[in-house]
């Protein structure tokens, strides 16, 4: 349990930095599951503009801090090759 003054703030802090990063993360996580279902359902033009709506969300994750540089681009460069792969 916190008691000094500085932990008790720290603590109020990280509450509030947790939510805020959870909703950044359940915000990318939707984007990622609409090119998801768009590859899923075999439609590529849904598929590329999903896609392009995904990236700079998902990047954004990365300059807060939400993602790692490299998990953000496995998962952009996984997710290119399977839009690419669409017949």
């Amino acid at each position: 349990m916190a008691n000094s003054p500085q932990a008790k703030k720290r603590a109020r802090q990280n509450e509030r930095r947790f939510a805020v990063n959870k909703a950044r993360r359940s915000r990318i996580r939707t984007y990622l599951r609409k090119v998801e279902e768009a590859i899923a359902s075999g439609d590529k033009d849904a598929a590329q503009t999903a896609l392009r709506e995904a990236q700079p969300e998902l990047m954004r994750g990365v300059t807060k801090g939400v993602f790692h540089k490299n998990t953000a681009a496995r998962k952009m460069s996984r997710l290119t090759s399977r839009v690419k792969s669409l017949g």
